[in-house]
This record gives structure tokens, sequence and C-alpha cells, in this order.
């Protein structure tokens, strides 16, 4: 009786579901507005010189941001980067099968991508940089939780763009967020011969790239502006391809849980002051991945000397805890602690 009730309950969902897809999927919408978009799709592909100079002076500023690891500098590259614009074109084409729109999007997001790279790799040449810091690093290790966020933001651009109420060069502009950044670390990898970084860079702009292709093709559906029918194919090939992504992007989650599980040993060693840290404060940790054995980086606060002895334990307890080895590098900022009468040096 009871599984007869899941049944029915079950096929009625599944009913109104349907009802309510093929209700979002056929709405008819005027010609006119569909060549208006389509013009203006194209215009926003075109491989102009704006483009290009837009593209250049974003990548300037993403890589000297990279390079000297300072947030700000990369959010204002962010703000400039124009790639999110052809991206939305490419999607419109490939869903229309409009061989023009597609071709000419796919020319400028390639275009803009091999000039990125190049620049990249030329002004991390002249830099010399022996030394990655921590946005350069936190671009190499994509997770699912980036592609969430590549689809998310992809499906607000495609339905800012045709709505006219919201600023669609404004959501195309913040969302290319996330393509220049990783695409300088490209460059800077190269520069450098470290192949690690590079790739992971690589797997993090397509990830973003497929994530935003898709999302913006699914705003076009569901509001009506293709038909689900005409674009079965081209939805079939972005959800194949973004879902081939899948597993690497499913290992590197694996290691970003492996991170905070790394990050907790830490804390509980020296927050217990066990392993002989008797008066040490952690302040953060930065792990690099990319080496074998991975290194960690602890930035932390103490009044008394930290020893090798010490660390070498540590590293013990931590390869017990996490099943791998790990080299654990200090940052130390002696402490002195000062009172009314009388001043205490830090111990040695």
């Amino acid at each position: 009786m009871f599984r007869e009730i899941v049944l029915n309950r079950t096929t009625l969902l599944l009913t109104r579901i349907q009802i309510y897809c093929k209700r979002l999927f056929t709405k008819n919408i005027d010609a006119s507005k569909l060549e208006k978009l389509r013009l203006e799709l194209l215009e926003e592909s075109k491989l102009s010189r704006s483009y290009v100079i837009l593209i250049l002076g974003s990548c300037i500023i993403a890589t000297l941001g990279l390079i000297s690891n300072s947030a700000a500098v990369i959010i204002g590259a962010m703000i400039v980067a124009p790639l999110m614009l052809p991206i939305r074109a490419l999607a419109f084409g490939a869903l229309e099968g409009d061989v023009i729109l597609f071709r000419r999007g796919l020319i400028a997001v390639t275009v803009g991508t091999i000039l990125a790279i190049t620049l990249a790799w030329l002004l991390a040449s002249l830099a010399a940089i022996s030394m990655f810091g921590s946005e350069i690093l936190a671009r190499t290790k994509p997770t699912l939780i980036d592609l969430g966020i590549a689809i998310a933001a992809g499906g607000i651009s495609g339905y800012a763009k045709i709505q006219p109420k919201i600023s669609g060069s404004l959501a195309g502009t913040a969302i290319a967020v996330a393509l220049m950044p990783p695409i300088c670390v490209i460059g800077i990898g190269l520069a450098n011969g470290n192949w690690s970084l590079s790739m992971g860079a690589t797997l993090l702009y397509l990830t973003n790239l497929l994530g935003i292709t898709l999302s913006c093709m699914a705003a076009f559906l569901v509001t009506g502006y293709v038909k689900l029918a005409q674009a079965r194919k081209a939805l079939i090939w972005a959800i194949a391809l973004t879902g081939i992504l899948l597993i690497p992007l499913s290992l590197s989650f694996i290691d970003l849980v492996k991170q905070t599980r790394l990050e907790t040993s830490l804390k509980q060693a020296l927050l217990k002051r066990t392993i002989t840290f008797q008066r040490v404060d952690l302040i953060k940790t930065e792990t690099n991945w990319l080496v074998n054995p991975p290194e960690v980086r602890l930035t932390v606060r103490s009044q008394e000397t930290v020893t090798p002895k010490q660390v070498q334990l540590l590293e013990e307890f931590v390869e017990r805890a996490m099943g791998q080895p790990f080299r654990l590098i200090f940052d130390v900022s002696q402490v002195e602690e000062v009172s009314g009468n009388q001043t205490t040096k830090p111990r040695q």
C-alpha cells in the first residue's frame, strides 16, 4: 500500500515537472526580438580594436597582480576583461545552428585567449619570478565548486542579455572575472617551465568556459529564445564536454577535502600544545600541492624558537594523521611580552 502511494506521488510529480518544462521551452518569441538579439551578439563578438585593447589591458593588469600577489589588482583586471561577450554569442550560435555567429564568437574567444597567454608569458619572462604566491596557486586546483560558480554566473549573464532591465554589459564583464586570471597563470607557468601550473590553470579555464557556455545555453532555452528541438544536438555536446571535466574536478575536490583535514590536524597539534610546541599560535597555512611531497607553509607567532626537531616531529604526526608525507616550513614571528614594570625578551 505504502509502495503504491509513493509510486503514484512520484508519477504525479514527474508529470508536473514535464508539463512545467514544456511550458518553459515552448514560449513564442517575436521574430523581431530574435533578430535584434542576433545582431547584438554579432556586434559583441566582433574581433575589433576595442576588444583587442581590452584583452591586452586586462591581461597586463591580471598578470602583474598575480606576480605581485595582489587580489585588489586582479579584481581590476576582472572588471576590464571582455571575454564574456563572445562566449554568449558562441552559445547562442551553437543552439541556433548559426554558423556565422558561432564562428565569430569562437574566433574572438580563441584569439583573445592566445593573445593573453602570449602577453602573460612575455611579462612573466621579464619579471623572472622564482616563487608563486597564493593568488597564482589558487588558480591551479579547480574543483566542482568552481564549475558550480561558472554555471551560476553564466546563467545570470545569459539572462541579463535578454532582459533590458538588467545591464548585460555589467554582467558580462563581472563574470569574466573567472576567465582572465587563469589564462594569465597559463602564461606564467609556461614562462617558468612549470607544466603542472599551466595544466592546472588550463583546467580551470576550460571549466569556466564550458560551465558559462552551458548555462548561457540553458538561459536562452528556458526563456524561449531557442526551441529545444533545434538545440538538442548542441546541448548534448556541451553537456558531454562539461561532463568529461567532472573526473579531474572530482579528484581536485577530494584534494580540497584533504586540505581541510590537513589544516584541522595542524591546528589540533598546535592548539593542544602537543609535539613540544608550548607557546605557538597558528596564523595561517598555505599548501603547494604541485610538488612532491606537498609543501605546507605555516605562519606562526611564538615566544620560543621553533627547532628543526619540533618540525620533524610535527611532520611525522601529520603523516600519521593524513596517510602521506608533507614538508612543513615555518614562518615564525617572535613575540616580545611587555608589562608596566619590565620587558621580557623572547625566549631563546
